[in-house]
């Protein structure tokens, strides 16, 4: 596996506390996980370090669980993390168990979130940790990329 990082940033007119709750709440964290025609059911959120993240990720638009269902997938999957470090307001990791992928051993990859103050917004920095392959990895950072849409319409995005 690779030990490349993708990483992306974006810059939200908002606050601190706004954009760390999207990332530690249910309500928040629901708002905007997963990508376009995506969402998150959460069923575990506890935002401590050790505490355990869970939640489905259901397909949700009618293209997506055409797509779902045409790849012999289904149109929801468990997933499972844990919150390893967590500085409030300022630094978080999520640790995904990647768990859900025939053929591929379980394997673990982080999620790596840095929150700062920049005038009267908040700049995010995310790192992803590279997936087994460079095709799901590039998956996920267009995955990724599609789910921050929700915030870039949410705050207004000052650009990436």
């Amino acid at each position: 596996m690779s030990k490349q990082k993708i990483v992306i940033e974006r810059t939200y007119r908002a606050s601190l506390q706004d954009v760390w709750d999207l990332w530690t709440t249910k309500d928040g964290f629901e708002s905007w996980w997963g990508p376009q025609g995506f969402r998150a059911e959460v069923h575990e959120l506890d935002a401590r370090v050790g505490g355990a993240l869970r939640y489905d990720m259901i397909a949700d638009s009618p293209e997506m669980i055409a797509e779902m269902k045409r790849q012999g997938a289904p149109v929801s999957h468990p997933t499972r993390a844990r919150f390893s470090a967590l500085e409030p307001r300022e630094r978080l990791v999520i640790t995904n168990v990647i768990d859900f992928l025939p053929g591929v051993a379980t394997y673990e990859s982080d999620i790596a979130v840095a929150l700062s103050s920049v005038g009267n917004s908040v700049r995010m920095v995310v790192t992803l940790d590279a997936m087994h392959s460079d095709e799901f990895t590039k998956m996920q950072e267009e995955g990724f990329t599609s789910q921050l849409t929700k915030l870039d319409q949410r705050f207004a995005s000052t650009g990436g």
